[in-house]
């Protein structure tokens, strides 16, 4: 018998397996984390760009944006850096602010802003959230030549300089997080993110638009409009990290904001692929822990990959606490349609960014015996066609007889890829 520990929130739970169940990971063994010298010396080469200490005069004002809690990127670490950084380059500290790109959720609470940021840096550099429905933190730049509008925070037009801070990870629509993502979702406005969304979907023909999907980034259609978002806002400089199951540091990319985030986003797509020549009867998949599986919006992510490992018909069985609930008070609106088709005829006739969320997680439960491991009230999961379970003993015994499955303890790390 083997065992594992498998991250729920901020715990482990300990798992017992026989052979009939192979974990899918990638070997990072050796992958130490980052020290402040070798993250520094990343700045000092960075990708398609001068240094960042080139870049940066004394009278500059600089905005330095960083993801919110749902997305682990090590900023306490490199924040920390940026700052001396930039200190030491003559900007003062009351030219220096930090904005959260929160996209269109919750706001930062004040521990996350500790745990994000370090307290050294919270006591000393002015740190605000970004809020997408507030016309007055918004400032119009136009829009892309398919007609989309560009409304972002404004704060991004009132400093000189813009550096960006996201860690790259897979996202089941957009290709990968981080890059331009800071930007379009993180500080856009409502109906810009609505708009650029919306085009993960084939309103015409029914389920996602060609070329848009888990690692995608050219011909998806999300991503390029993105982008033209990001490039009418001109970032000074952009730093991609890559973290561990410990959230630490591992790999950094940065540079130019679209080149830099490119490079690490097709390394990742190397480094966490996994060939699989038959997908199986049972998936078990963690989230890999908190932040990963603060709420079900985001816990989907980890979904998504074990819909890759799994046959369908087959079993997934999915860790996941959602601390913070579904991520929406609103989320469960979707699951009074009848099924996913349904659901995807009340988003071409209204879209929410949401929705398609709800729509990809009904799709799943469709095809899948899905059960959850979570907080969630039991009745909640049900109406979303998941089956609620106590701990993962209880789901192992539903699951029943099976002859083969995977065990995926970073869920949404680790992409599957038939090989056949």
């Amino acid at each position: 018998m083997n065992e594992i520990g498998l991250g729920y929130g901020r715990q482990s739970i300990k798992f017992t397996f026989d052979d009939r169940l192979t974990i899918l990971s990638v070997d990072r063994a050796d992958e130490k984390p980052l020290t402040d010298i070798e993250i520094g010396s990343a700045l000092d080469s960075p990708i398609a760009s001068s240094p960042l200490d080139e870049l940066i005069n004394p009278d500059d004002s600089v905005l330095l944006v960083v993801s919110d809690a749902t997305r682990p990127t090590g900023s306490a670490q490199v924040i920390n850096l940026i700052v001396r950084r930039l200190i030491q380059a003559g900007i003062a500290v009351n030219n220096l602010a930090i904005i959260f790109a929160t996209g269109i959720h919750r706001p930062v609470t004040p521990e996350e802003r500790v745990e994000l940021l370090t307290q050294f840096i919270v006591q000393r550099v002015r740190t605000f959230d970004h809020d997408p429905y507030n016309r007055g933190s918004l400032v119009s730049l136009g829009a892309t030549e398919t007609g989309i509008p560009v409304e972002v925070n404004k704060a991004l037009t009132e400093f000189s300089k813009t550096i960006l801070l996201g860690g790259v990870n897979f996202h089941y629509f957009a290709g990968f997080t981080g890059g331009r993502k800071s930007i379009c979702p993180g500080l856009a406005s409502a109906e810009t993110i609505e708009r650029t969304h919306m085009l993960a979907l084939d309103f015409e023909r029914g389920g996602r638009k060609a070329g848009v999907g888990t690692g995608l980034l050219d011909g998806n259609a999300v991503n390029e409009q993105c982008e033209r978002v990001a490039e009418l806002v001109r970032p000074t400089f952009g730093i991609n990290t890559v973290v561990d199951e410990l959230k630490r540091v591992v790999r950094v990319y940065c540079g130019d904001w679209r080149l830099a985030h490119r490079t690490g986003c097709d390394s990742y797509l190397n480094d966490h692929s996994v060939a699989i020549q038959t997908r199986r009867e049972l998936v078990i998949v963690s989230c890999g822990g908190f932040p990963h599986d603060i709420n079900l919006i985001q816990a989907h992510k980890a979904l998504e990959m074990a819909s890759y490992a799994c046959n369908d018909g087959g079993s997934i069985i999915l860790l996941a606490e959602c601390r913070d609930g579904f991520g929406r008070a609103d989320f469960l609106k979707w699951f009074e349609s009848t099924d996913s088709v349904e659901l995807e005829q009340r988003l071409v006739e209204k879209y929410e960014v949401n929705g398609q969320t709800a729509w990809s997680l009904l799709t799943k439960a469709e095809r899948f015996h899905v059960q959850l491991v979570s907080d969630l009230e039991q009745d909640d999961v049900r109406r979303m066609r998941m089956e609620p379970a106590r701990n993962l003993e209880e789901a192992m015994k539903r699951a029943g007889d099976y002859q083969s499955g995977f065990i995926m303890p970073r869920g949404a790390a680790v992409l599957p890829r038939l090989t056949s």
